[in-house]
């Protein structure tokens, strides 16, 4: 099947996928360009993934001021070259998580970074909690992990739902733009800053 140029440059255009994934795709789909998009998006998640070990050196650091200056956020989201940077799609990924940041007030960017004394402060609180439950000693490991895993959804950045579309975290956000982009996309750091907080 011989594929239309324009076709090819239109779906280029809206994934910034290149042009013989874009070609390929319209052929796969019979020239559908909304089919061609799903398709390259749906390929681009799936190996997100196997990016994550790749360079990120590029990038931006954002600010974002949030309650008529009660609340600044300071991120640097990194991806692997300054082009990518410079992409709408990516400054408005940038733009979210600074957003949500200042509304979501997590601690950390991902649960392995979440302090140990942190854990392990909430670890005793929810083991005496079980305890008072009355539930059986033997349960009381499994029931204190899951409320482990749901503490880390609660404080680590990658975890949490997406204040503006909380069926997705931010972790899956950072994922659909780097397959959107092709590139690596890693959240760096961030520093929240609250009037009145030490």
């Amino acid at each position: 099947m011989e594929i239309d140029p324009q076709l090819v440059k239109q779906l280029r255009e809206k994934t910034n996928a290149g042009f013989m994934d874009c070609k390929r795709a319209l052929a796969d789909v019979g020239g559908d360009l909304g089919k061609a998009e799903t398709l390259l998006r749906t390929k681009g998640i799936a190996s997100a993934s196997k990016k994550s070990s790749r360079a990120t050196k590029e990038g931006i650091v954002a600010s974002y001021i949030h309650l008529q200056g009660k609340v600044g956020v300071l991120v640097e989201v990194n991806c692997e070259t300054d082009f990518v940077a410079r992409t709408d799609d990516f400054k408005t990924l940038v733009k979210y998580i600074a957003e949500h940041i200042a509304a979501a007030a997590p601690v950390a960017v991902d649960k392995d970074q979440v302090p140990q004394e942190k854990v392990d402060s909430e670890r005793r609180i929810f083991v005496e909690q079980v305890k008072a439950e009355g539930k059986p000693d033997h349960m009381i490991e499994k029931i204190v992990e899951g409320k482990i895993q749901a503490y880390y959804r609660d404080v680590a950045l990658l975890h949490q739902a997406w204040v503006r579309e909380p069926k997705k975290t931010i972790g899956d956000l950072v994922k659909e733009v780097s397959a959107k982009t092709g590139e690596n996309v890693q959240v760096r750091r961030f520093v929240r800053y609250q009037l009145g907080e030490q």
